[in-house]
């Protein structure tokens, strides 16, 4: 790939709403932004940047992900990429399973992952062929957590969530929300003998008593204290079987479905 300029690349978190970040990926002089909910907070961060918007990625449907992008089309009329299979008026370029996007203006290429869960027809994008390994999930996996099932099943989600735990360990995870905290007060519960569950509270507190973003997490991270990437651990199936949430018969994968039922109402 050939691009018209090679300057490093730095991921900005817009916070926007009550708890979404929407991200920016800029080399200081051109950006792209993924899951613009709201136009106004990005508009800002571009003048504040002296950037230039080259792109629009989304990951899917729901209006705190999309609802910015009619007025930041009227701002900047670039090409806007999602889901292939969700119905997103703005997308003039339609999205699948393994597509590579070279992002217009920066010197990143991302990969497509279809991740149906949270919506069907959900997708995240990688960077992959780099130094730097970068996630954007959207609200698949969280820090600490994952989605709610609006749409997919918990096997779907499940499936999903396996493909992220393939990636190396420093995959830095951007995720859409600031749920880190809450999402691990549930680890916690869910998986009390977990010694880095309890530091990692710590860790999480002190950055948002600074006003600092507990995002990005890193695969590494999750791997070692998300339970939902955890659900088969002896530990946790055990305090699910003691806790009557799940059957000592329970077929396989059945724990993850009773942790996102028990998480919908801890």
């Amino acid at each position: 790939m050939t691009y018209p300029t090679q300057r490093p690349l730095s991921v900005l978190a817009v916070p926007a709403f009550k708890d979404n970040y929407l991200w920016l990926i800029h080399d200081g002089v051109h950006a792209a932004v993924v899951d613009p909910g709201d136009a106004g907070p990005v508009i800002a961060a571009l003048d504040a940047h002296h950037l230039t918007l080259t792109a629009i990625l989304l990951t899917h449907h729901h209006a705190d992900h999309i609802g910015g992008v009619p007025d930041l089309l009227g701002h900047a009329p670039v090409p806007v990429y999602g889901p292939r299979a969700e119905a997103i008026a703005t997308v003039n370029v339609p999205l699948g399973d393994g597509d590579l996007v070279e992002v217009p203006g920066l010197a990143l290429a991302l990969r497509v992952l279809a991740v149906p869960g949270h919506t069907l027809g959900h997708i995240a994008f990688v960077r992959e062929q780099s130094a730097e390994h970068w996630l954007f999930c959207g609200d698949t996996l969280f820090a600490g957590g994952c989605g709610r099932l609006f749409e997919g099943t918990p096997a779907q989600m499940r499936a999903s969530l396996a493909r992220f735990l393939a990636m190396p360990g420093d995959t830095a995870v951007y995720c859409a929300h600031e749920y880190t905290l809450s999402n691990l007060r549930f680890a916690a519960a869910a998986e009390p003998g977990n010694a880095l569950i309890a530091e990692r509270i710590e860790v999480e507190r002190a950055k948002r008593e600074r006003g600092i973003p507990t995002i990005p997490s890193t695969i590494g991270l999750e791997k070692a204290t998300n339970p939902f990437l955890r659900d088969e651990q002896p530990a946790i199936v055990a305090n699910l079987v003691a806790l009557g949430k799940l059957d000592p018969q329970a077929a396989p994968g059945a724990a993850f479905a009773a942790l996102r039922s028990w998480k919908n109402t801890f």
